[in-house]
């Protein structure tokens, strides 16, 4: 029994054709399956939350990262839960680190051979994060996303992107990577990658792998501002993690102190904490892959 989590009114219509798909190839192919639509990310934690009570369980995921991120923090019994994701979302930039098909057909194919491997994750305190956790910049966009209203989708996200990067604001953090000595900055961004891209390809944490028990941790440190919207081709291609503002490290557990009004984003979900300790937690979400 397959158990299909999808928001049909997701993806201005984009969910329901993926939805339709999927089900016709599982009628054609004899296989029991059972739909749970829902109508917000909570709906989609609550309802997971009960499937996960079942041994031998078999989500598939129609929708992008906050969609996965809904569903990955509703298992409350991971041992129960097979994931399998079908990309229905805007950006879909977990599928792109993970190796998942964008194509309905074949993300379905790669569930339906039944291969299962584990992923890794991040686990905050009171919260799980599948693809990026972030600070600064990515925050400011997203915020600046939310309150835009001429543009849709990618053209959305990248003008406010450039928006954000004209009207440059700097983030005191504490940072302390593995136990470490913390280390005091003012920033543009961090990013915490499992994966490696945002906004629908943008590779803050180019080197993220979603299965290599390491977390991707970049620093972009304060520059001159004047300088900064000519710095965006490097953020598009994953360049920045060369230039002299940033920093680049390996680990496997973060800890950040905002030391002014900052806040953070999981998988694109804005949320306010004065310190997140986080880790990577590996061996325990099963996929399709």
């Amino acid at each position: 029994m397959y158990h299909i989590i999808a928001n049909p009114h997701g993806g201005k219509g984009k969910s329901l054709k993926s939805l339709k798909k999927v089900e016709d190839i599982l009628k054609q192919n004899n296989i029991e399956y059972v739909v749970h639509k829902t109508a917000s990310a909570d709906d989609a934690t609550n309802i997971t939350r009960e499937i996960s009570a079942t041994p031998d369980s078999k989500i598939l995921v129609l929708g992008g990262d906050g969609s996965y991120n809904s569903v990955l923090n509703g298992i409350d019994n991971f041992e129960n839960v097979t994931l399998g994701f079908v990309p229905c979302g805007t950006g879909n930039d977990f599928i792109a680190a993970s190796g998942h098909p964008k194509s309905v057909k074949k993300a379905l194919n790669v569930i339906l051979k039944g291969n299962e491997q584990y992923i890794d994750f991040i686990q905050l305190e009171d919260r799980r994060c599948l693809n990026i956790l972030g600070a600064g910049m990515d925050v400011d966009v997203l915020l600046k996303y939310a309150e835009m209203k001429p543009f849709h989708g990618k053209v959305k996200y990248y003008a406010s992107l450039i928006y954000t990067l004209i009207h440059t604001k700097w983030h005191k953090l504490r940072l302390t990577i593995d136990g470490g000595e913390p280390m005091e900055r003012s920033t543009f961004m961090i990013g915490i990658g499992n994966g490696r891209s945002i906004g629908g390809g943008m590779p803050i944490c180019p080197h993220g792998v979603v299965d290599d028990g390491k977390l991707d941790i970049v620093i972009v440190n304060e520059m001159k501002r004047a300088l900064i919207p000519f710095r965006l081709l490097g953020f598009l291609t994953g360049k920045h993690v060369k230039k002299s503002y940033t920093e680049e490290y390996e680990g496997k557990a973060v800890k950040i102190e905002i030391l002014d009004d900052s806040q953070f984003e999981a998988d694109g979900e804005v949320f306010k904490s004065p310190l997140i300790d986080c880790h990577v937690v590996t061996k325990t979400l099963k996929v399709f892959r």
